[in-house]
C-alpha cells in the first residue's frame, strides 16, 4: 500500500510539484516580496503535474521496459481522471486570477509579459511541440544544452513568476537588486546540476537515441568528478563571497549552504547505479530541502 502511493506521489509528478511551489515559497521568502495568493500556489502545482504527465503520456509504448513509463501504461486511467481534473482546476485558477486581476495586468512591462512568455515556450521547445506549421523545435535532442534549458524553465517559474505575480496583485513595481538576479542565477545553476544528475539515470535511453548528454559523451565518472562536483563547488564559492560582500547574517549562510554540500554528496552516491525511486525521491527532494534551508533561514534571522 505504501509502496503504491509512493509510486503514485513521485511517478504521477506530484511530489516534483511540490518542490516548485515549495521553491516558489522560498522566493517570496529570500526576496522579501511576501506570500502571494494560496490560489498562485495551487495554479503552480497543477500545472508542473499536468506539464510533466503530458511529457510522459506521450513516450509511453506497450513494449516500454522502463518502469516509470510502464506505470503509466498500467495505471493509464487513473492518471487520465488525475490529469482532466488538474487541467480543469488549472484553467478554472488561471481564468479567476485573471479575471480578479484583469485591470492590475497594467502594473507589467512589455518586458514583464516577454518574461512571462519565455519560460513556458522555453519548456513546449524542449519536448518538440510544434508552435505554428513548419516550426518545430526540440531543445532536447541537443543533449549538453539540455539540463541548461530544463534550468531556465524551472528558475523562471518558481522565481520570476512569483514576482510578476505579487506585482500585479499590489501594484508595487519590483526593482530586480544585485542580489534578486543572483538568486536567479543561483536556482538555474542549482536545478540544471540537479537535471545533470538525472542525465546519468537516462544514460541508456539517451545513448540509444544518440542525445549526447555530459554521460554519454564523458561517461560517469568524469560526469560527476569533472562537471557536477566543480559546478558544486563553484556555486558554493560564488555563493560565499557573495555573502560576504553583502555582510549576510551568519545563521541564514549555514543554512544556504547546506544544499550545496548535499548535492556533492548525492553527486557522489551516483557512482554506483540507483533505483528510480532514488532519482525521484532524493534528488528532486533536494529542491525541497533547499526551499526549506532558504525559508528557515530568512525566518531564524527575523526573529
Amino acid at each position: 500500500m505504501l509502496k503504491n502511493l509512493a509510486r503514485f506521489i513521485l511517478y504521477g509528478n506530484y511530489f516534483v510539484a511540490l518542490c516548485a511551489v515549495s521553491l516558489c515559497i522560498e522566493t517570496n521568502f529570500q526576496l522579501e516580496v511576501g506570500l502571494d495568493d494560496f490560489l498562485f500556489y495551487c495554479f503552480i502545482f497543477a500545472a508542473s503535474v499536468s506539464f510533466y504527465t503530458i511529457a510522459y503520456l506521450g513516450e509511453i509504448s506497450p513494449g516500454t521496459t522502463n518502469r516509470r513509463l510502464r506505470w503509466y501504461l498500467d495505471n493509464k486511467k487513473i492518471i487520465k481522471v488525475s490529469h482532466t481534473c488538474l487541467i480543469a482546476a488549472m484553467t478554472l485558477i488561471g481564468c479567476y486570477l485573471a479575471y480578479k486581476n484583469f485591470y492590475n495586468l497594467r502594473y507589467l512591462t512589455i518586458t514583464d509579459y516577454l518574461l512571462t512568455a519565455v519560460f513556458p515556450l522555453a519548456g513546449l521547445s524542449y519536448y518538440g511541440i510544434p508552435f505554428f506549421p513548419g516550426m518545430h523545435f526540440n531543445l532536447r535532442k541537443a543533449g549538453w544544452l539540455k539540463p541548461f534549458v530544463i534550468g531556465f524553465v524551472w528558475a523562471g517559474i518558481v522565481t520570476v513568476y512569483p514576482l510578476l505575480y505579487h506585482q500585479v496583485v499590489t501594484g508595487n513595481l519590483y526593482r530586480l537588486s544585485i542580489f534578486s538576479f543572483w538568486f536567479v542565477v543561483k536556482n538555474w545553476m542549482f536545478i540544471t546540476v540537479l537535471c545533470i544528475m538525472f542525465d546519468i539515470k537516462d544514460y541508456a535511453a539517451d545513448y540509444n537515441h544518440r542525445i549526447k548528454t555530459f554521460v554519454v559523451q564523458m561517461g560517469l565518472r568524469k560526469t560527476i568528478f569533472y562537471i557536477i562536483i566543480p559546478l558544486c563547488l563553484l556555486g558554493l564559492l560564488s555563493y560565499v563571497i557573495f555573502v560576504i560582500l553583502h555582510n549576510f547574517p551568519l545563521t541564514r549562510v549555514l543554512f544556504n549552504v547546506i544544499p550545496f554540500l548535499l548535492l556533492i554528496v548525492v553527486a557522489y552516491s551516483l557512482q554506483r547505479r540507483k533505483p528510480i525511486l532514488y532519482y525521484l525521491a532524493v534528488i528532486d527532494g533536494l529542491m525541497l530541502v533547499k526551499a526549506a534551508c532558504g525559508i528557515l533561514g530568512v525566518l531564524l534571522v527575523n526573529r
